[in-house]
């Protein structure tokens, strides 16, 4: 399998193993679609990790496989490649990337999809699909620009241009930026940690974040009132209140 998905202890870790450089082809893409459903159906993930090992992130798509494609077949493709991206950016729980090594083109693309991005100090992240005169099609002209802002966003895609982790962070295109042998251990923490939480509550509060942007402010507050009020009715919100009243603040264990 070029995709696969393992968990252990509320952490689904979603890695890359299509060697040496991740190329993301068409039975890839497929297959990341298929285990990020998986993920965000299965109760026993609480998290996600993305990961493609300890040297590259994912290098772009396949070009060699792209190159084969007419405008009849891109026009269906298109379709399916941004839904397989799609469905990561949507499973309904804490995300983190851990980016080693290259992510660029559908590889930075995916990073994108996630909720939080801890890159190695040996990253290099870019679009460069303007190189191939082309422009980003899995998303990247689009979650890129809601990330960086517009103009560092096209930048990136204009030039084609390959940043570094620390050019990275300083633009807001990563969190975090550790060792690169470091970078799995870190991004399981941070998964490890939210996998404690409310799970619905993180849902409701990822839900409220991502679908305020695509809309203006008082929708937003319409969307955060909703699940705001809706989460009175949850096992957890009464767990947590209970605990802050008995025992004070951060002690609340959810199940």
């Amino acid at each position: 399998m070029t995709v696969t998905l393992e968990v252990s202890s509320g952490i689904g870790t979603i890695r890359l193993d299509r060697p040496p450089m991740n190329a993301l082809d068409v039975a890839t893409q497929d297959r990341l679609r298929e285990l990020a459903e998986e993920a965000s159906r299965r109760d026993d993930v609480r998290a996600v990790v993305l990961y493609g090992g300890e040297k590259v992130f994912a290098a772009g798509a396949d070009i060699k496989e792209m190159q084969a494609m007419d405008h009849a077949a891109m026009v269906v493709r298109s379709k399916a490649l941004q839904d397989s991206f799609t469905a990561v950016a949507r499973i309904p729980k804490p995300v983190v990337a851990a980016v080693t090594g290259y992510a660029l083109g559908g590889g930075c693309e995916l990073a994108l999809c996630a909720d939080f991005r801890i890159a190695g100090d040996n990253a290099k992240l870019g679009q460069p699909e303007i190189m191939l005169g082309l422009i980003p099609g899995a998303g990247g002209t689009q979650r890129l620009a809601r990330l960086v802002g517009p103009s560092k966003a096209k930048d990136l895609i204009f030039t084609g241009r390959h940043v570094k982790a620390e050019e990275a962070l300083a633009m807001g295109l990563v969190d975090r930026v550790v060792p690169a042998a470091e970078v799995y251990e870190h991004a399981h923490a941070w998964a490890a940690r939210l996998a404690k939480g409310p799970a619905l509550a993180l849902r409701a509060a990822k839900e409220a974040v991502d679908a305020g942007l695509e809309t203006d402010i008082d929708t937003g507050l319409t969307i955060e009132r909703t699940w705001f009020a809706g989460l009175f009715a949850t096992e957890d919100r009464e767990r947590g209140m209970r605990s802050f009243v008995e025992e004070g603040p951060g002690k609340a264990k959810f199940l």
